[in-house]
């Protein structure tokens, strides 16, 4: 008895050592599709986003106040025989330092998500396994949600996320699953995790980190500052563009950051825009007409 004792303390005390690091809003759409049956839908989202939330994707110990912000918003568009057809939806944000404006980190649409969900089925992940698409697609982005969030505070610091996504992409591609291959579209999960990898693609991760270490943070204290190091921030960017210009991470920042960087340069002291304008130009000229609304 007390041997039994002593080892469900130290089960416990293991699993309260950590704290989970994302705060997770999961909501499974089906307006698309008709159905009788709606129950499914909704245990799925119940189940998606206690998976998501009380999982442990890492090592480390989060405060309540440090969890990531974040959303997965799936649609459905097909269901025959527990077989979905769906795209995700995947977003993300991070707190401005002595602000409570919370900016845009992710915004991706990955429309290659089809798995097999059965209700009240239990969802296990095991980072060595290609159990399903459902657990692997959720936890890929769980972990790309945190290691992006994390190079935004300190460089390099989601070097463990991305390593672990890039293991469950490299799994995923032993399937039949869409999403995880090379030789599919050129903006998908492997792009995504093999770019945040690699070593030619690094100016992604300091652009992210200059953005809101050396731009956001100061808005407080130094709005011309904080406007020129988000200027800084996507001059570092147009480097990810020499390495490849149509490289999938230039579209992962501008359609998380267009909207802001917009707003960031609509009013406030006056900057030199030139370069700013022909950087974000040259890296998305299909959002030209947004960057024709900055102004000096």
């Amino acid at each position: 008895m007390k041997n039994n004792f002593l080892v469900l303390l130290v089960i416990l005390l293991s699993q309260s050592g950590f704290s989970q690091e994302l705060n997770c809003k999961v909501v499974v759409d089906y307006s698309k599709i008709s159905t009788s049956n709606p129950q499914v839908y909704k245990t799925l989202e119940k189940t998606l986003t206690d998976f998501v939330n009380k999982t442990n994707w890492t090592e480390k110990n989060y405060k309540p106040n440090e969890k990531i912000n974040c959303s997965l918003f799936i649609s459905v568009t097909n269901l025959l025989d527990n077989q979905f057809e769906a795209s995700i939806q995947v977003q993300s944000s991070r707190p401005i330092y002595n602000s409570i404006y919370a900016s845009p980190v992710l915004n991706i649409n990955d429309k290659d998500f089809n798995f097999q969900y059965t209700e009240f089925e239990n969802l296990v992940y095991n980072p060595n396994s290609f159990d399903s698409n459902l657990t692997a697609v959720i936890a890929f982005y769980c972990h790309v949600i945190i290691g992006v969030d994390a190079e935004t505070f300190l460089l390099d610091s989601g070097s463990t996320n991305f390593d672990t996504a890039l293991n469950i992409c490299n799994l995923g591609a032993t399937s039949s699953n869409k999403g995880w291959g090379q030789n599919e579209k050129s903006q998908n999960r492997y792009f995504l995790i093999n770019d945040l990898v690699s070593a030619s693609f690094k100016p992604y991760r300091e652009a992210m980190n200059f953005y809101h270490l050396k731009g956001l943070d100061l808005m407080q204290s130094d709005l011309k500052s904080a406007k020129e190091g988000v200027k800084s921030a996507v001059a570092i960017m147009k480097n990810v563009y020499t390495v490849r210009p149509n490289a999938f991470l230039l579209r992962i920042f501008t359609d998380a950051k267009s909207d802001e960087i917009i707003s960031i340069f609509s009013g406030g002291p006056s900057v030199i825009i030139d370069d700013l304008v022909s950087n974000l130009n040259r890296i998305s000229p299909t959002n030209g007409s947004k960057w024709a609304q900055i102004k000096l």
